[in-house]
This record gives C-alpha cells, sequence and structure tokens, in this order.
C-alpha cells in the first residue's frame, strides 16, 4: 500500500510538472545578413524550445550546423570561419515572458521576452517583443530581434567585410502543441 502511494504521489507530481512545459521540437530560426556585395540567409527547423507556463520561463537550442544555405560554401564558411562549430556546437537562449501571458485562454499576446542568449561562446543580454498565439491545439511564439556579430566575439576577416553584414535580422518561430 505504501509503494502505491508513493508511485501515485510520483506520477501526480510529474504529470503536474509536464503539464506547465509546452515543448517545441522543431522550432525554426533564421537570419539574414544583407551587405554591399551579398546578402545571406540561413535557416533551421530544428531548433528545440521550451516555455513553463506557469512562470513564463523560455529556452530555446539549437545545433549551429543545423543552418541550411542556399550555397554549400557559405555553409562551410559559416561553421567553420565564423561560428566555429566544432568548439561552439550550440546556441541558446534562456529568458523569460515579461508580460503576462493566459495560456488558458485563446487569444494573441504582444510581449516582451528577456534573458540572456549564447553565441560563440559569449552571453549577452536581450531583450525584444514577441507574438504569443494561443489556440485550441497549439501556442505559437514568433520574434525578430538583431545580432551585431562583435557582441558574440564572431570576427569577419577585412578581406570579406563587404560580404557579411555586422548586424544580422534573426527570426523565431515556435509551435507547442497542446494536445498530444
Amino acid at each position: 500500500m505504501k509503494k502505491l502511494l508513493i508511485t501515485l504521489i510520483l506520477v501526480s507530481a510529474f504529470a503536474a510538472v509536464h503539464a506547465q512545459m509546452l515543448i517545441s521540437k522543431d522550432a525554426i530560426i533564421s537570419f539574414f545578413s544583407k551587405a554591399p556585395m551579398e546578402d545571406i540567409d540561413a535557416i533551421s527547423k530544428t531548433a528545440v524550445s521550451g516555455i513553463n507556463i506557469k512562470t513564463g520561463e523560455i529556452i530555446f537550442k539549437i545545433n549551429n550546423n543545423s543552418f541550411q544555405f542556399k550555397k554549400k560554401l557559405m555553409q562551410e564558411h559559416f561553421n567553420e570561419n565564423y561560428m566555429e562549430s566544432d568548439t561552439y556546437p550550440t546556441s541558446e537562449f534562456k529568458g523569460k515572458i515579461i508580460d503576462p501571458v493566459d495560456f488558458s485562454k485563446l487569444g494573441t499576446y504582444n510581449v516582451v521576452v528577456k534573458g540572456n542568449l549564447q553565441i560563440h561562446g559569449v552571453t549577452k543580454t536581450y531583450q525584444t517583443q514577441a507574438k504569443i498565439t494561443v489556440t485550441s491545439d497549439a501556442v505559437t511564439a514568433n520574434a525578430a530581434f538583431k545580432v551585431k556579430l562583435e557582441d558574440h566575439k564572431i570576427k569577419i576577416p577585412t578581406i570579406v567585410i563587404a560580404k557579411i553584414a555586422e548586424v544580422v535580422d534573426v527570426k523565431i518561430n515556435a509551435v507547442y502543441p497542446t494536445k498530444n
């Protein structure tokens, strides 16, 4: 009887924690660099993200080598020369949704998200606007912000400075299913 009671308590506790977390296993993160000689854009559809609907804490994590480019050579340069993906294989954002969101009520919420973004081994605090949409079967998060490469010690060789912008536009889209 005592063993059954402990099992029920553990199952209930796990279910309560699990119910507080929304998980997205295929979040989309893209970036765009506009430079005088060349535009560069890349996309990854394999980022993972979680939202704790009780605390508003949010996390994104991505494998840097998952970004796909139109040109294979750009992808090689991105991973080998700029992101140094062998040394810094992932990038991560850990933050919090500042404004209240009622995840039990359908609607669209314009919110501010603040947290720490770690890219290339360097962590910097960011704050940006985001849109959280709650539907009957999912929660969707969208955000866009700018990242200054120098802030994350990503060096651009002088010879290619006309091909790579010093600041890139980053967009995030994550869908968190609420039904199994």
